[in-house]
C-alpha cells in the first residue's frame, strides 16, 4: 500500500519561488566589488533568476551542462545559484584561491560551457581562458559601462548586458529530483581535485536540516551573514536555507576584514553569521582594538577547521554570542555535525560545558555517523576509543564526478557502505563527536586544505633537493601552516630562500610553505615511505618563524 500524497519533486526552483511569494519584500543586501552597498529583495532575485535562465536557454546549453562561477558572495552570484540550477543546468562554483593552472584543469574536467566572474578575478581569467576550449561564453559580473576594454578575452560580455534582453517570465521545468544541481571540487588534497555533484533532492534536504532548531535554528526573524564563501560548498547551504525560511540575507562581497564585517553586522542588524576561525579572529581583534560590542548578533556557526576554545569563550563571555561549533566536508554538502547542548547538559558547570562546546558536535538528522577499527568493526561510543570516522546519508557523496578511481565508499563488518572521512575521531555516549587526528597527511590552513604531496613534489623537483616531506605546524591565526623538510643533494648549498622562491608560480601563494627545515636524513619506513609520525616527533620543539 502506498501513501496518497501528491508526488512533487524537490527542486531548487521551488525555494526561490517560495521566497518570492511568501517573503518577497525581505531584503537581500550585498557589498559589491565596486565598494558600494546594493539592496534588493527575494522577489527581485527570483525575477532576475528567471532572466538568467532565459539567457542560458538563448546560449543553447543542454540539460545538465555546466555554468561556472568565480565570484564573491553577492546578489548576482545568488541569482546564478537559482537561475542555473532551476533551469536544469549545473552550477559549478570554483575556488578562486587555487592556482590558475588548477582552475583551468577544473574548468576543462567539468567541461564548463559558460563562466561568470567578478572583475576582481579578471587577472585569473586572463591567465587561463585560452586553456579552456569548452567555455563558449565569458561573463563579467558587472554593469555594462563597467566592462573593461581590451581584456583579451574573446566576446566578453557584462552580466547586465547578458540578461538585459531576456524577460522575467520563465516556467521552471520539472524533472527528477535526483538530477544534478551543482558541482564543487575539493581542494586537490591527493592528486587532482575531485568533483562532488549535489542533486536537487540532496540540496533541499540539507537546507531543511541546516535550518532545524538543533542545527542553525534559522527563521524569517533572522538576518543572516554568510562570511563563508559561496564558492566553497555553497556557503554551507545558507543561500538555500535563507530562501527556505525567508531570512534576510547579507552578503559581504570581497571585504572580509574585521572592520568591514563588523560594519555590516551593525548596520544591517545581523543576528546570525557563519565563517571559519581565521575570519572570526580578525573580527575579534577589531572588537578588542576598538572597545566594541554587538547590538544584534546572537549566534555564529564556526567550521572549516577546529575552533579554538579561547575563541568560543571570547564570543560567549565577552560578547554574549552563542558559538555553534560545526564539522563537515565538501562531500557532505557540507554539514555533518553541529555542537548544540542537550537539555540535561544545560545545568553542567561552565568548564564542563566548555569542554563539550569544543567538540565538533552531534550528527543532525540525515547524517548517520560511526567510528570503525581497521577491520571495519564498529567501535564503542565512550568518548575515549578512537577510530576512522565514517558517515552516510542522503546528502553524502557516493562517488566523484567523472572519476576513474572508483567509488570511495567502504564497507563495515556488516556489509553497509559508508563514506570514509579521513579523520580519526571519538564519539561519546551522548553522540558528541570529536576529531583527534587525520588519517591523511594534509595541512588545513584557514579552513582550506593544502596537499602535502603537492608541496613535496615541487620541492623534490628542485635540482638540489633529494628528498622532501611536508608537515603542518600549529599557527595562532591560520590553525596550521605547512613547512617543508628537505634533504640537500651532496655538495648542494641551496638555501631556504632559494627553495621557497622555487614555489613561485607553481602553486597558489597561500599554499607556499612558511619555512624550510634542512635535515641530513628523513625517517623512512620499510617500504620507503616517509614516517611522518617520527618526523613530527623529531621536530616537536620547532616553532614557525
Amino acid at each position: 500500500m502506498l501513501g496518497l500524497m501528491q508526488d512533487q519533486p524537490l527542486l531548487i526552483s521551488s525555494l526561490i519561488e517560495f521566497a518570492s511569494r511568501q517573503h518577497g519584500d525581505t531584503d537581500i543586501v550585498s557589498r559589491r566589488v565596486e565598494g558600494d552597498i546594493h539592496r534588493t529583495t527575494w522577489r527581485a532575485v527570483a525575477s532576475r533568476s528567471r532572466q538568467v535562465a532565459n539567457a542560458i536557454e538563448a546560449d543553447y546549453l543542454a540539460f545538465s551542462e555546466r555554468v561556472a562561477t568565480l565570484a564573491w558572495n553577492g546578489y548576482r552570484h545568488l541569482e546564478l545559484y537559482y537561475g542555473v540550477s532551476g533551469s536544469g543546468r549545473v552550477l559549478h562554483t570554483i575556488n578562486p584561491r587555487l592556482h590558475p593552472d588548477q582552475i583551468a584543469w577544473i574548468v576543462n574536467h567539468a567541461e564548463d560551457r559558460i563562466l561568470c566572474f567578478d572583475l576582481t578575478f579578471l587577472p585569473i581569467v586572463q591567465a587561463m581562458h585560452a586553456q579552456c576550449p569548452t567555455v563558449g561564453r565569458w561573463v563579467a559580473l558587472c554593469d555594462a559601462d563597467a566592462l573593461p576594454a581590451d581584456t583579451g578575452i574573446p566576446d566578453l560580455v557584462s552580466y547586465e548586458a547578458w540578461i538585459a534582453d531576456h524577460g522575467a517570465t520563465y516556467d521552471w521545468p520539472e524533472f527528477d529530483e535526483n538530477t544534478a544541481s551543482s558541482l564543487c571540487y575539493t581542494s586537490g588534497t591527493t592528486g587532482n581535485p575531485k568533483g562532488v555533484v549535489y542533486s536537487h533532492r540532496s540540496t533541499l534536504l540539507h537546507a531543511y536540516a541546516v535550518s532545524l532548531p538543533d542545527a542553525m535554528c534559522l527563521s524569517a526573524r533572522d538576518t543572516v551573514l554568510p562570511v563563508v564563501p559561496m564558492f566553497h560548498v555553497n556557503a554551507w547551504g545558507l543561500p538555500y536555507s535563507c530562501a527556505l525560511t525567508g531570512a534576510k540575507l547579507v552578503l559581504p562581497g570581497p571585504a572580509l576584514d574585521g572592520a568591514s564585517i563588523y560594519e555590516l553586522i551593525e548596520s544591517e542588524q545581523v543576528t546570525f553569521a557563519g565563517g571559519v576561525p581565521t575570519i572570526w579572529q580578525t573580527l575579534l581583534d577589531h572588537l578588542h582594538g576598538h572597545w566594541l560590542k554587538f547590538s544584534s548578533l546572537r549566534r555564529t556557526v564556526i567550521g572549516g577547521s577546529a575552533c579554538p576554545p579561547a575563541m568560543i569563550d571570547a564570543f560567549q563571555t565577552e560578547f554574549d554570542v552563542e558559538v555553534l561549533h560545526a564539522w563537515g566536508m565538501t562531500e557532505l554538502s557540507p554539514l555533518g555535525t553541529i555542537c548544540t547542548l542537550k537539555s540535561h547538559q544545560l545545568d553542567l558547570p561552565a568548564h564542563e560545558q566548555a569542554t563539550l562546546r569544543a567538540k565538533q558536535g552531534r550528527a543532525i538528522f540525515g547524517i548517520d555517523m560511526g567510528i570503525l577499527d581497521e577491520e571495519g568493526r564498529a567501535l564503542p561510543w565512550d568518548g575515549k576509543t578512537g577510530g576512522e570516522l565514517v558517515v552516510r546519508g542522503p546528502w553524502v557523496a557516493k562517488d566523484y564526478f567523472d572519476s576513474e578511481a572508483g567509488s570511495p565508499l567502504v564497507r563495515d563488518a556488516q556489509g553497509r557502505e559508508w563514506f570514509p572521512t579521513g579523520d580519526v575521531a571519538t564519539i561519546d555516549v551522548d553522540g558528541f563527536m570529536q576529531i583527534t587526528d587525520r588519517s591523511k597527511d594534509l595541512v588545513k590552513s584557514g579552513g582550506e586544505w593544502i596537499s602535502s604531496i603537492d608541496i613535496e613534489n615541487i620541492a623534490v623537483a628542485h635540482p638540489d633537493i633529494s628528498l622532501a616531506a611536508c608537515i603542518g605546524i600549529p599557527h595562532p591565526k591560520w590553525d596550521e601552516r605547512p613547512i617543508v623538510v628537505a634533504v640537500r643533494r651532496p655538495g648542494s648549498v641551496v638555501s631556504r630562500e632559494d627553495l621557497l622562491a622555487f614555489y613561485a608560480g607553481k602553486t597558489a601563494k597561500w599554499q607556499i610553505p612558511d619555512d624550510v627545515v634542512f635535515l641530513d636524513t628523513i625517517p623512512l619506513g620499510a617500504t620507503g615511505k616517509v614516517m611522518k609520525g617520527k618526523l613530527r616527533e623529531q621536530l616537536k620543539d620547532y616553532r614557525l618563524p
